[in-house]
């Protein structure tokens, strides 16, 4: 009797996260060893229910496309499972006999999986729990690097870029644009590349390092008055001196965590107010994460592979671990696969290195050097008239 897979996606999905199920699916096809491949409609929460996808027979075509498909193809959830839930996710795997179990998520799903790992330990049961890393943020622990963010950095990038051409093209007002990022500005970082692609000044505003607005006006008084056009990117969450959100929903997700917002506005308003300059908030929120036309090839190759490497290792025996990349940047970008033990990773947040910003508002050359790779090739050269 051959093994059967069950993979759920957890958290915010990314722009490549369905290459890591195309992953997992088709190198599960290519194992004799698997009989069935299941998936959790809505991670978690599929789970709870008993609420399966059996992807064994749908057409390879399908699943081909899955590497062209934003957003999840399964769907996923933000359910934090409680004790109170284990006996029913170890009821939903007895009764589907899952021999493997994949969860494609960030720090809270790595949580997930090493507890679920956990109690198959504990009630004996002979399961196999791998993780798949998936996050724009990019803020899980001892992997260089997560697939999602690739793609992230190359939309925040070009974004930003595109939106500074417009500032300094007609530069009677500040834009501030608004990226993701609750409380690790991987993503946000990569919008400082308009510096580096335009004439354009920028300004940018991290959550690892609180704002003093004061000076933040400032400096974006200052920026303004050379006449070049001026973009202030900030993180979604990023903080004043107090260390609260300079804007907050008020809102948590199912996660328990706060969901910030509106950082954009509040600058744009204080501005407008303090400083009498024109302003406009731009927010691209959920574009960030899920759009094809930018996405990172690097990030889309990568991100499959993890799949595939979650399916062989677990048909290896192994158990209690998460997927991690190892990447060497010189003479030029290449990566391995290796694995990390859950329970080091799980709830461990990788904040960006307070050592690559600069002056509080700009970012330094080490944070290209680390991420111009995984943005992939073809970045524009502008024709750039005014200089």
């Amino acid at each position: 009797m051959g093994k059967n897979i069950l993979v759920a996606h957890g958290g915010g999905p990314t722009a490549v996260i369905n290459c890591s199920l195309q992953g997992v699916v088709e190198a599960a096809r290519a194992d004799r060893q698997v009989d069935h491949i299941y998936a959790a409609r809505f991670g978690a929460e599929g789970i709870l229910k008993g609420d399966l996808i059996d992807l064994t027979d749908v057409p390879a075509a399908v699943i081909a496309k899955l590497g062209h498909t934003p957003a999840s193809a399964i769907g996923s959830c933000r359910r934090k499972l409680t004790d109170a839930d284990y006996p029913t996710v170890l009821e939903t795997l007895r009764k589907f006999n899952i021999d493997c179990f994949f969860y494609n998520g960030g720090n809270d799903s790595m949580d997930t999986c090493n507890k679920v790992n956990e109690l198959a330990r504990k009630e004996n049961l002979d399961l196999r729990v791998i993780g798949i890393p998936k996050t724009m943020d990019n803020d899980l622990d001892i992997t260089d690097h997560c697939p999602g963010f690739g793609s992230a950095a190359r939309y925040a990038a070009l974004s930003a870029a595109e939106l500074a051409l417009d500032a300094s093209g007609l530069p009677i007002h500040v834009v501030v644009l608004e990226l993701m990022g609750r409380n690790a500005g991987w993503v946000t970082a990569a919008s400082a590349m308009a510096a580096r692609l335009t004439d354009c000044e920028v300004l940018t505003y991290l959550p690892e390092v609180p704002v003093d607005e004061e000076k933040m006006l400032a400096d974006i008084e200052k920026g303004f008055a050379r006449g070049r056009g001026l973009l202030v990117t900030v993180s979604e969450g990023v903080c004043g001196l107090d260390g609260r959100p300079l804007a907050d929903t008020g809102i948590v997700d199912g996660f328990g965590h706060k969901i910030p917002g509106g950082a954009a506005q509040h600058v744009t308003d204080r501005i407008i107010r303090k400083l009498g300059l024109k302003s406009r908030a731009e927010k691209p929120g959920l574009l960030g994460r899920a759009s094809i036309p930018y996405v990172s090839e690097v990030d889309r190759e990568e991100a499959y592979a993890v799949g595939r490497y979650a399916l062989e290792a677990a048909l290896k025996g192994e158990s209690g671990y998460m997927v991690a990349i190892e990447a060497r940047r010189s003479p030029r970008y290449g990566s391995s696969l290796f694995l990390a033990p859950l329970d080091k990773v799980a709830n461990v947040e990788k904040k960006f290195p307070p050592e690559w910003i600069v002056d509080g508002n700009r970012i330094a050359d080490e944070f290209f050097d680390y991420a111009m790779p995984l943005m992939g090739d073809g970045f524009p050269e502008y024709a750039l008239l005014r200089k």
